[in-house]
């Protein structure tokens, strides 16, 4: 059976769900006909046949996650000796007499390296292989001394601790907490729980990720927009004034690699456009907006929009650009401290128009107005660079046209 292993659909994403097969297991199918659709990147993929054969079994279902490089079909393929082994649950390795097993990404046995990614369960580095072990042998892998390199839990050092006396000890009874007074009857849930897939899915990993790793720092401004002329497109505006930012101050137009310690600054501005939708937030790249007019980026807007909410938008519209903006503001609020996504620097949000009382001339007046917030990852940006591109922000949306 020749094993088709699930291709890496968008750029560095882990994982994809399946959605639903176009075939059945025994059909006959041919090179680079539909096989299966997949939700990856935020996006519905078709993965087509890499090859022209019998489909023999299937390695998941509708909704089930299939890891990236993990078998997804098997085969019987035309004109082709049959001979790859089928995938089975992983099973320890038999121990080298060098069993570092234990490099994170690959390990050195029989004098060649063979692929064994490493994963941290609980804080613990451990290979796929010897997490089976763990399971098998109900060894909790947190309490396991590792003895690998870089700090990788080796099937020695799992056997080793299932052997011990530690292993096997039972827990100490807890005294019974003293009498406490009778709480209120605790009310019942109505809801029922549900997985998390798809598009909120990679959200949640999404946002997740750049928790940990983001230092983000908020700046927050009214931009005065009592000049405009009548029928001002609001999203068109607010992205030729980012366009004015970042040549004002590019340090916020900027891509941070904080493994390596460097940083880009963009001379195009590609701006990543929010779309709230039921299935979760997309987030749509608006290319070339410095050097596009007001009617070609409404254009770009409108298609980015239908395709987002038709679910068309190819994967590559959905990475790569270099600043985020979000206009939270058509619906409610007035300001955020919205979440900036490696390896971007800066996103802007924009809340709901306001009028507000202001001083002219020793007196009031009505003007309408824009709230901003601006966060930026302070690692990679000072806070006079955030504040130089507000402020060229503002100004430009002070304009009249």
């Amino acid at each position: 059976m020749k094993i088709f292993k699930l291709p890496d659909l968008a750029e560095g994403l882990p994982d994809a769900e399946i959605v639903e097969w176009l075939v059945a297991e025994g059909d006959a199918v041919k090179e680079d006909q539909p096989l299966v659709s997949m939700e990856t990147a935020k996006a519905v993929v078709e993965v087509p046949s890499p090859y022209t054969g019998k489909v023999v079994k299937f390695f998941g279902q509708a909704g089930d996650v299939i890891i990236t490089h993990d078998p997804l079909a098997g085969f019987e393929v035309d004109g082709e000796e049959h001979n790859d082994p089928e995938p089975e649950e992983a099973a320890p390795a038999e121990e080298s007499a060098a069993d570092s097993g234990t490099v994170v990404g690959e390990m050195e046995t029989s004098n060649r390296l063979v692929s064994d990614a490493t994963a941290v369960i609980g804080g613990v580095k451990v290979t796929p292989a010897v997490r089976a072990l763990a399971r098998k042998l109900k060894v909790d892998l947190s309490q396991v001394s590792s003895s690998g390199k870089d700090g990788v839990v080796t099937a020695k050092d799992v056997k080793t601790y299932a052997a011990s006396p530690a292993a096997k000890r039972v827990p100490v009874a807890v005294a019974k907490p003293a009498a406490r007074a009778p709480q209120a009857p605790r009310v019942e849930a109505t809801g029922e729980w549900e997985a998390i897939r798809g598009t909120r899915r990679t959200m949640a990993r999404i946002m997740s990720a750049a928790h940990a790793q983001v230092v983000p720092t908020t700046l927050m401004d009214d931009a005065d927009i009592h000049a405009w002329d009548k029928g001002q497109d609001i999203t068109v505006r607010l992205l030729r004034s980012l366009k004015a930012s970042a040549q004002a101050e590019p340090g916020i137009n900027a891509w941070y690699d904080g493994e390596q310690n460097l940083r880009m600054l963009h001379k195009g501005l590609d701006v990543g456009m929010a779309v709230d939708t039921a299935d979760g937030l997309f987030v749509a790249a608006l290319r070339d907006v410095h050097i596009k007019s007001p009617v070609e980026i409404r254009e770009d807007i409108n298609r980015l929009r239908d395709n987002v909410l038709n679910r068309s938008i190819p994967p590559e519209d959905l990475k790569d650009y270099t600043i985020v903006l979000s206009n939270f503001g058509v619906f409610a609020g007035r300001y955020a401290t919205p979440v900036v996504t490696p390896p971007c620097v800066a996103i802007v949000a924009a809340g709901k128009l306001r009028n507000e009382v202001v001083a002219v001339l020793g007196g009031f007046e009505v003007h309408r107005t824009i709230p901003l917030s601006l966060t930026f990852d302070h690692r990679a940006s000072t806070g006079g660079e955030a504040a130089r591109f507000l402020k060229a922000m503002i100004e430009d949306l002070a304009l009249s046209q």
